[in-house]
């Protein structure tokens, strides 16, 4: 009676897969955008307007690809899944309060509400 209480859905392991996969991908192309310097870029564009210097787009960049990484790696997963959420809540609010673009940080709110959910939803499995 009582052990049936404990027991967990099953995992989709396919399902699952295929959400990190996407979560890798779309941040690994996330971080390799911002590598160029072309002057034209929007994200050196950006970076200049945040005011630390082009050092940190460069970071940015590395610290998505090294998430997304992380994510594929069944062990990091969740390691992934933090250094992406805290990539994400920290541009937003970059962009809310530090440039006063709150609009901006939409996206970016929208990754870190996605990013918590899939995590929350693998914690208990």
């Amino acid at each position: 009676m009582f052990e049936q209480a404990n027991l967990r859905e099953p995992r989709n392991v396919l399902v699952d897969w295929i959400l990190r996969g996407a979560i890798a991908v779309a941040f690994v192309l996330f971080g390799t955008e911002k590598f160029p310097a072309n002057a034209g870029s929007p994200w050196v564009k950006l970076f200049a307007e945040i005011g630390i210097g082009q050092w940190f787009r460069i970071f940015t960049g590395a610290v998505e690809i090294l998430g997304g990484v992380l994510v594929l790696i069944p062990w990091t997963t969740t390691a992934g899944l933090a250094l992406l959420a805290c990539t994400m809540a920290s541009a937003a609010l970059i962009l809310a309060f530090g440039l006063g673009r709150p609009a901006d940080s939409i996206v970016s709110g929208a990754f870190l509400i996605g990013l918590t959910v899939f995590w929350w939803s693998r914690r208990n499995r």
